[in-house]
């Protein structure tokens, strides 16, 4: 694509923007962070280095990069992480905290990304003026690339990963996404590397350790006394978790769920929606399989034997992990890429995962063949896998263990990116 092309393509996605802006408005989910993701209440401080992280996961992966950061120099690294949803920006007002309280010559300053117009993204590079952004994971935006270009901002996307759906849609426009290319790519995989080299031109694309090995290298098992939960569910009682499950395997995960309590029926099963909103299709699924149910909001006590508890409370999946007996991953019966099955791993408990799982590829097969994991053709063998675990339960600190030493040989990706956000600013 020309560059004529490219400005007819940047222009046109300009007024999209335009047109969808007052829509947006209507949005409740938006709503947060409203005047600064549309810069109606001014803009951030000026900053060297401008990290994006796109919501609670991502905003998790910056908080790791921040620990790694050191200056450059004599001066302080002044830092502007960004996020669009309201859960990575609580997540990244207590990096923050934490990192500026360590006074170790960073002032980091949390934000919400503004809306991706390029009129918007325009103004914000010129009043932040970084010398670097990093983009983490797959957060490519034409708005934003296009200012980092037009402001000189060299960009790096480090812990990149993408799907085939992804690089299928961005090949809509290759051209476009070519000329806006990031300086340099750090992949997770292999496999994503190549997907990214086949977007941005395989010269620009190297590799890297995933940084969510750095953030559960020191996870595991917390002690029962300790874990915030506990009276929620009995010692010695079957307690099952299904983790992050999703609208799209509704009909397996109920089956799945239905199978258990009548095999098992002294289990207490906690089922953790990935998306909170779906709430309701999980009661009328429960209903619908003659499931006696509970909101984990209305629990004030032990949960009785045979019981679903419909977990509708944010930032307890964890915890949750502890006292489980035995877990499900979500997003794995229909393909949906999977969720992360080294949360349960880390806290003891061997997980059993659909065979939809490429999105976690990054885990490594070996896990599996090891048997830290467990992959279920469809959800009749997901409940043969957890009935078996429920009888014959692993020791939880011998799970942990184990799952320790895999991660730990696969550790320094927050390092690896630190490292290039330095060398990037020592450039100027």
């Amino acid at each position: 694509m020309a560059m004529t092309g490219v400005g007819l393509a940047l222009k046109a996605y300009g007024l999209a923007w335009k047109l969808a802006l007052p829509l947006l408005g209507l949005n409740g989910r938006l709503k947060d962070g409203w005047e600064q993701r549309t810069l109606a209440g001014g803009m951030p401080a000026p900053a060297d280095l401008w990290m994006q992280a796109a919501s609670g996961g991502e905003a998790y992966l910056a908080w790791e990069v921040l620990r790694h950061l050191k200056p450059t120099g004599a001066e302080t690294l002044r830092v502007l992480v960004t996020t669009n949803t309201l859960q990575g920006y609580q997540t990244l007002l207590r990096a923050a905290e934490e990192i500026n309280g360590r006074k170790a010559g960073l002032a980091v300053q949390p934000w919400y990304f503004p809306f991706d117009a390029p009129e918007l993204m325009g103004r914000m590079v010129r009043r932040v003026n970084p010398k670097l952004a990093v983009i983490l994971e797959t957060e490519i935006w034409p708005g934003f690339l296009s200012a980092c270009k037009a402001g000189n901002v060299r960009v790096l996307l480090a812990n990149g990963r993408m799907t085939t759906k992804s690089l299928a849609g961005y090949m809509s426009w290759p051209g476009l996404f070519r000329a806006l290319a990031p300086d340099l790519i750090m992949a997770v995989s292999e496999t994503d590397g190549r997907r990214f080299g086949t977007l941005f031109g395989r010269e620009r694309v190297g590799g890297m350790p995933n940084i969510k090995f750095d953030r559960m290298g020191d996870a595991g098992p917390m002690p029962r006394k300790n874990n915030p939960l506990r009276d929620l569910i009995r010692e010695g009682d079957p307690f099952v978790i299904f983790g992050s499950v999703r609208r799209e395997e509704e009909h397996d995960v109920t089956r799945l769920a239905a199978g258990l309590m009548s095999e098992r029926p002294t289990t207490v099963l906690g089922l953790f929606p990935r998306h909170m909103h779906h709430l309701d299709l999980w009661r009328r699924a429960m209903d619908g399989a003659g499931l006696n149910w509970v909101l984990r909001s209305r629990l004030t006590g032990p949960a009785r034997p045979g019981t679903v508890i419909l977990w509708d409370t944010f930032g307890e999946l964890v915890p949750a992990y502890g006292l489980a007996t035995a877990a499900f991953v979500g997003g794995s019966l229909a393909p949906l890429g999977g969720q992360n099955f080294l949360e349960p791993l880390t806290s003891g408990v061997t997980p059993v995962t659909g065979p939809h799982w490429k999105n976690f590829a990054w885990v490594g097969r070996e896990l599996l063949d090891s048997g830290l994991a467990v992959e279920a053709s469809g959800w009749q063998e997901a409940l043969e896998s957890l009935k078996k675990i429920i009888d014959h339960t692993p020791p939880r600190r011998e799970v942990a263990a184990a799952a320790k030493r895999y991660i730990r040989d696969r550790r320094g990706g927050a390092e690896a990116v630190a490292k290039q956000v330095a060398d990037s600013l020592n450039k100027d």
